[in-house]
């Protein structure tokens, strides 16, 4: 992601919101990990301003905030997409031609996988298996499923996204 995308976002950090989620949680015993995972469903990511400030209420050292957030895979300390590509690279995937759909997808949004784009509105990640290999190969962005991709169908599912709609509202 480039600099600016990060200025931007950490103008819109708000931590008004990120007080009303700990005060939802101040008579709550343990409530660190519900409130990251509050936290994050704000902003899409856990900002650094915002887990000092979990850590100064909480009264809870940074240093094993960030042993919680970096132990979870749940929790994301830069900030990712609207909407999560999902490319399956399991073996039925594999075989069936997934790393060309990642490679296309990659190529499209001008990405790696693991990275977001400038934009923040995709995220591009692999996964090890989606659990539905009969469909292979397979990419999901955000809940829902795209199979027997080729690259150009991987590519296509995406205008749904860009123009601001799901594939669920796309087929209404």
């Amino acid at each position: 992601m480039n600099l600016s995308s990060e200025e931007a976002m950490a103008e819109r950090i708000d931590l008004s919101k990120v007080e009303e989620v700990l005060k939802r949680h101040e008579l709550d015993e343990g409530p660190l990990i519900p409130v990251l995972q509050e936290v994050q469903a704000l902003f899409r990511y856990l900002p650094e301003e915002a887990l000092a400030l979990v850590g100064r209420r909480l009264n809870i050292p940074l240093s094993r905030i960030y042993g919680v957030v970096t132990f979870y895979a749940q929790f994301y300390l830069t900030p990712r997409g609207k909407h999560v590509i999902k490319s399956c690279q399991g073996t039925a995937c594999h075989v069936r031609g997934g790393q060309g759909s990642l490679d296309a997808l990659s190529r499209e949004l001008k990405v790696k996988p693991g990275e977001t784009t400038g934009d923040l509105n995709f995220t591009l990640e692999t996964v090890a298996c989606l659990g539905t290999c009969f469909l292979a190969p397979v990419v999901m962005v955000d809940d829902d499923y795209y199979g027997k991709l080729t690259p150009k169908r991987a590519v296509d599912a995406l205008k749904k996204y860009r123009s601001g709609q799901g594939l669920k509202e796309a087929q209404e």
